[in-house]
């Protein structure tokens, strides 16, 4: 009998790919880690370059319309009278320091703790009665339209009323920022305790969890990138109410800043003041969306 044929595996050549293990590996083997490919520096270029392109194209078309004779120097100051200003409210000139005896960074300062603060205590506020509307269907009904209502109003529709109850120091200025801050919080915070998947809570009762449990390890978790979204447009509401704020008695502050040269018709220094609040509130959203990645880092993924 003739023996059968022993089957050699085929000769891998130089161009066919060498296959990579997927599975669990090996005792005492170091597993498999593949390669992703470096990002090319051409993609970080064309992300850096598009805003500062625009931010050209910005200051050339300003540039343009300040050179023109169809608005005075009052009305549209050039991009040189604005960094003038800049220079003056940040520095000691003819003896007088920054603006109104304040530097600019010091006016700055003084209003982002009236910000941290008063939206603080709205944020605060928020997310605590957003919990509780959201897991008491009666709570939710009663307090609802009110803070609808609340949400509606113009900051300088109660302002005045503020005024009259608290006087003019930081106590009326702290309560508008909270105010207008609580909110956006309470309403997302309200949405996402809602939108929590019913069978997660009732998996997490018929495990033995209580109540403070459920809330706690699964209502909290679920709730909390939509809550977070909240706190980001409560910070932005509360930056944008910062000149109502201040419009009283607002010196030292920003926002007072620019009232007070608004009445002087010192657009320079108006607009200084209006670009550091910007550039202060793209910053601080800039480190809120960071502390939402590092909070929630399952976010968008399936």
């Amino acid at each position: 009998m003739e023996a059968a044929p022993v089957s050699t595996p085929p000769r891998l050549s130089d161009a066919d790919p060498v296959p990579v293990p997927t599975g669990p590996p090996l005792p005492g083997k170091p597993p498999v880690r593949r390669r992703r490919p470096a990002r090319g520096a051409g993609a970080s270029l064309r992300r850096a370059a598009l805003p500062l392109g625009s931010l050209l194209l910005f200051l050339a078309v300003w540039q343009l319309l300040a050179a023109s004779a169809t608005w005075s120097e009052t009305l549209v100051p050039p991009p040189g009278r604005v960094w003038d200003a800049f220079i003056t409210v940040s520095t000691t000139h003819d003896g007088v320091r920054g603006y109104n005896g304040t530097y600019l960074i010091e006016h700055l300062g003084i209003s982002l703790r009236r910000i941290a603060i008063g939206a603080g205590i709205g944020i605060a506020l928020g997310v605590v009665l957003g919990l509780v509307m959201g897991t008491v269907g009666p709570l939710r009904s009663l307090f609802e339209p009110w803070i609808t209502f609340l949400r509606t109003l113009p900051p300088l529709a109660y302002f005045s009323l503020l005024i009259i109850w608290l006087g003019i120091d930081e106590e009326p200025k702290v309560t508008l920022l909270a105010v207008a801050a609580f909110p956006p919080v309470a309403v997302s915070t309200t949405t996402a305790v809602t939108a929590v998947p019913k069978s997660l809570v009732e998996a997490a009762r018929a495990l033995g969890a209580s109540r403070w449990d459920t809330v706690k390890d699964v209502v909290v978790p679920s709730a909390l990138p939509e809550t977070l979204t909240g706190i980001r447009l409560a910070v932005g509401v509360a930056y944008s109410s910062l000149v109502a704020a201040e419009l009283v008695n607002g010196l030292p502050g920003v926002g007072g800043m620019v009232k007070d040269a608004a009445n002087y018709n010192n657009t320079p220094v108006v607009l200084v003041g209006i670009i550091a609040i910007g550039i202060s509130g793209l910053v601080i959203d800039g480190l809120l969306l960071r502390l939402e990645r590092a909070a929630v880092p399952w976010r968008g993924r399936a």
